[in-house]
């Protein structure tokens, strides 16, 4: 059972990145899919959060109207486009699958800078 990140980096400020998730192990189609993020000295945030079914997406106040999560169940993966970056998008990204169990990522890290 794994879950890789993938897609993150170096942009400038009002770049865009696009965030991957690619699941094994298991089938992430009845899992709800998230994204946090934790920057240095800060605590951890739900960034997004997309349900199994049905439902709608969330987004953190911080991030509405500038990310967008989206699955591909076929693929096995979520995604997490990310546009207008802002220098306090900066994080180590994770993904996170529940459904009874609880499975993370290991991370991908994202800096906006110029």
């Amino acid at each position: 059972v794994q879950l890789v990140e993938s897609g993150g980096g170096l942009v400038q400020p009002g770049g865009s990145l696009r965030l991957s998730c690619a699941a094994s192990g298991f089938a992430l189609s009845r899992y709800v899919m998230s994204w946090y993020r934790q920057a240095p000295g800060k605590e951890r945030e739900l960034v997004a959060r997309i349900p199994s079914v049905g439902g709608s997406t969330n987004y953190a106040d911080s991030v509405k109207g500038r990310f967008t999560i989206s699955r591909d169940n076929a693929k096995n993966t979520v995604y997490l486009q990310m546009n207008s970056l802002k220098p306090e998008d900066t994080a180590v990204y994770r993904c996170n699958a529940r459904w009874g169990n609880d499975y993370w990522g290991q991370g991908t890290q994202v800096t906006v800078s110029s």
